[in-house]
């Protein structure tokens, strides 16, 4: 069973940059996700990576302002978040499984990472 582990979360101010990382406790040819839940909402789909790196998916509101990307030799995955908003704040997941956007493709979570942009 992979286990997930994220760091790198933290408070930040609008505008300003955080780099998110999952490491994994084995090797996986999953492909693998990055899901946020804001207190009082559901959570929501952020981006997606293939095993390959060849195909990444992102939700809209972070297209252009955040960039997926692992490294199988690391059994690591990146969430680079550029230009954060107030709106971003949540805690983030790490999330290995099925490529997609839906979480319930995902079966492997870690216990997030909190993300707070203050405006």
């Amino acid at each position: 069973q992979v286990q997930l582990v994220e760091s790198g979360g933290g408070l930040v101010q609008a505008g300003g940059s955080l780099r998110l990382s999952c490491a994994a406790s084995e090797r996986t040819s999953y492909a693998m996700g990055w899901f946020r839940q804001a207190p009082g909402k559901e959570r929501e789909f952020v981006a997606a990576i293939s095993w390959t790196g060849g195909v990444t998916y992102y939700y809209d509101s972070v297209k252009g302002r955040f960039t997926i990307s692992r490294d199988n030799a690391k059994n690591a995955v990146y969430l680079q978040m550029n230009s954060l908003k107030p709106e971003d704040t949540a805690v983030y997941y790490c999330a290995a499984g099925p490529l997609g956007r839906e979480a319930r493709r995902y079966p492997y979570w870690g216990q997030g990472t909190q993300v707070t942009v203050s405006s």
